[in-house]
């Protein structure tokens, strides 16, 4: 798979420190790794063209930790406004910050649409917070995503309980399955776009989640290599679920709309 390398995100790296004392808008992302939420709320302030710092996030930091209000990321911060960590929240903020180019859709029923769409991706239970217990139950079991150890500690953080690790990939599947049939109607109708003819903000959620299952070449995403091991393990069931529609639509997004290489 070949992707074109257009503009890279512009995005200039701080220090905890500098981040707190500083103004404007802050943000803290995961570092080094293409976490769906942080990566998305990196390509909307892209599409945007709102000036932004970014602080890593560093879990042995108490300073860190008291300013963002959490030890998680993505965390916005504009100003002296309170934190901004779930991704409506920050979808929100931006569009208040850069109202066009828009990537929420004018007609109200689109917007309740493309609403729940994005939450079926970004939300609890959704595709990305499936996936990521889909790797914990894997690494738990010895079969591949996560390493023993990390999965220990992302399962206790994000509720993994067998329960939830053996309903996981229904869920991943189903989600991925309901994608892929509405860009496939889109596509019939002679659009590339989840809702209407234009890009919304659930065109990047979609795209960024898919790190998960695929991350994208390592020429254009530095990964460390257990870190990709762990993202591109493989089971029958889910991979029969990741239809192609789905890899093509995240490849022309990043071809269209977001920067490459990933700055992470």
């Amino acid at each position: 798979m070949g992707i074109a390398q257009n503009a890279r995100m512009s995005i200039e790296y701080i220090s905890v420190e500098e981040a707190i004392a500083g103004t404007g808008l802050r943000m803290v992302v995961v570092g080094h790794i293409p976490s769906p939420w942080s990566e998305a709320a990196k390509g909307i302030l892209h599409v945007k063209g709102i000036p932004w710092k970014a602080v890593r996030l560093a879990y042995d930091s108490p300073r860190l930790k008291e300013w963002a209000g959490q030890r998680n990321a993505p965390v916005a911060i504009c100003n002296n406004e309170a934190p901004r960590s779930g991704w409506a929240d920050i979808l929100l903020l931006c569009e208040r910050l850069a109202p066009q180019p828009s990537l929420l859709p004018a007609d109200a029923a689109d917007r309740a649409l493309m609403f729940g769409l994005a939450h079926e991706i970004c939300g609890e239970q959704g595709l990305a917070w499936s996936r990521r217990l889909q790797l914990v139950q894997a690494g738990l079991t010895g079969e591949g995503g996560f390493a023993a150890q990390a999965a220990a500690y992302i399962g206790k953080k994000y509720g993994f309980s067998p329960q939830a690790g053996a309903s996981a990939p229904g869920r991943v599947v189903a989600v991925l399955k309901m994608l892929a049939a509405r860009l496939k109607a889109q596509q019939a109708a002679g659009s590339d776009y989840y809702i209407g003819r234009s890009l919304s903000a659930v065109d990047i959620y979609s795209a960024t989640a898919l790190a998960l299952m695929r991350p994208l070449p390592q020429a254009v995403c530095q990964m460390d290599p257990v870190t990709r091991q762990a993202f591109e393990f493989r089971e029958p069931v889910t991979d029969a679920a990741l239809d192609a529609v789905l890899l093509r639509h995240r490849d022309l997004m990043y071809e269209r709309h977001l920067g490459l290489p990933l700055s992470l």
